[in-house]
């Protein structure tokens, strides 16, 4: 288990629109061997895709957009090769989510650069995450115990499906993507909506985040955001006020802008953005890029506290150059709650119902009211 290292990433004040937060992320130094730019799968229609994962097995899942990231072994410059704005096609309010595989392929295009460790890598953003998450203990049962029928064993937790929302069909996000300005040096954002953490997106380079702000309205959400941004009222602005101490040059009122704007930085990390850095996350390397990492990570399912999934791009020393978070409902993190503790002891209900302080039958209960009620025999 490991946290997100940021450093080097800096929270500038917040903007808010509605219910709407956004909070840029400034990177004092751009990452400028691995760029990342956009790919439109143009030839596709809008709504679910069928991919085929070889040995005779397809998978169905709904493809938005997907991002190519270009690097270099010898720490040279990349270039972000082949960028594309959309078509504006006619959104998808609300996509089913099944089980992808192969979401990550190197790319062998002619014209690229070879050699020196140097390539290109297509990745869907955020399937890599939710892929990690809808696999979780999906075999199920290794055994037959009392509770559980040979169906549970024979064919695990398949299939599994959730549901999200694409940032479109969010109400104020994209007035707010749209309103704001780009502050310079921006390599990401961190996304509230009632104040509640609901997305945090980084990447290397300015020019990079650029080109991609908009894709943000692509990117999936979970139902719990967008009911606080349809129900849940406008958010209090936070304005950053410099002090009352008497100003008489612009070379102070620069150094009391920055040093309010540290302050302000500071205050953020500490109440706002603790769900995302104080959390601990199993990370799963998924593909080596010469000195990066593309991970993905799940969150320890703790209870009654806010829990991402996500995908990342790290260098040599650990810190995050791409990154990427969906923030679980309730029901889902109790999914994975649950999950993990029958994992833990061998499916045995008896076992972990004991481990989480509460009764055989109510443990039976919640995997039934969590949707895995066809796995479990049933009683009288």
């Amino acid at each position: 288990m490991s946290g997100l290292d940021l450093s080097g990433l800096r929270a500038c004040p917040g903007q808010v629109w509605g219910a709407v937060r956004l909070v840029p992320l400034v990177r004092a130094e751009p990452v400028t061997d691995l760029r990342l730019h956009r790919e439109v799968y143009r030839d596709e229609p809008a709504g679910p895709v069928t991919v085929r994962s070889g040995k005779g097995t397809y998978c169905t899942t709904y493809v938005p957009h997907g991002f190519v990231a270009d690097w270099t072994g010898d720490g040279s410059p990349a270039a972000a090769y082949g960028s594309q704005l959309g078509d504006g096609r006619a959104p998808v309010v609300c996509a089913p989510l099944h089980f992808p595989r192969r979401l990550a392929q190197r790319r062998c295009d002619k014209g690229r650069p070879s050699g020196g460790g140097s390539g290109s890598l297509r990745f869907l953003p955020l399937h890599l995450a939710l892929d990690g998450y809808l696999a979780l203990h999906f075999g199920g049962p290794s055994t037959v115990w009392e509770e559980w029928t040979r169906r549970a064993v024979r064919e695990g937790l398949s299939p599994r499906a959730e549901r999200a929302y694409r940032g479109e069909a969010v109400p104020g996000l994209d007035d707010a993507l749209r309103v704001f300005e780009i502050h310079p040096g921006q390599c990401g954002v961190l996304v509230y909506v009632a104040d509640a953490p609901a997305a945090a997106f980084v990447v290397p380079h300015p020019d990079d985040y650029r080109a991609l702000h908009a894709s943000l309205l692509q990117d999936l959400y979970g139902e719990l955001m967008y009911q606080y941004a349809l129900y849940g009222g406008p958010v209090r602005e936070d304005p950053v006020r410099l002090s009352d101490a008497y100003i008489g040059s612009l070379a102070e009122l620069r150094s009391a802008a920055e040093r309010r704007a540290a302050e302000w930085a500071a205050q953020h990390a500490g109440l706002m953005a603790d769900s995302w850095l104080d959390a601990s996350y199993d990370v799963r390397q998924v593909y080596r890029m010469g000195r990066f990492r593309l991970s993905r990570f799940l969150p320890p399912f703790a209870l009654h506290r806010p829990q991402h999934i996500g995908e990342m791009i790290t260098d040599g020393k650990g810190r995050v150059v791409y990154l990427k978070t969906f923030r679980l409902t309730d029901k889902q993190v109790r999914r994975g709650h649950v999950l993990h503790r029958l994992a833990a002891h061998d499916w045995q209900v008896g076992r972990a119902a004991e481990a989480m302080g509460i009764g055989h039958q109510e443990l039976m209960r919640r995997v039934e009211h969590l949707g895995f009620e066809g796995l479990l025999k049933l009683h009288g």
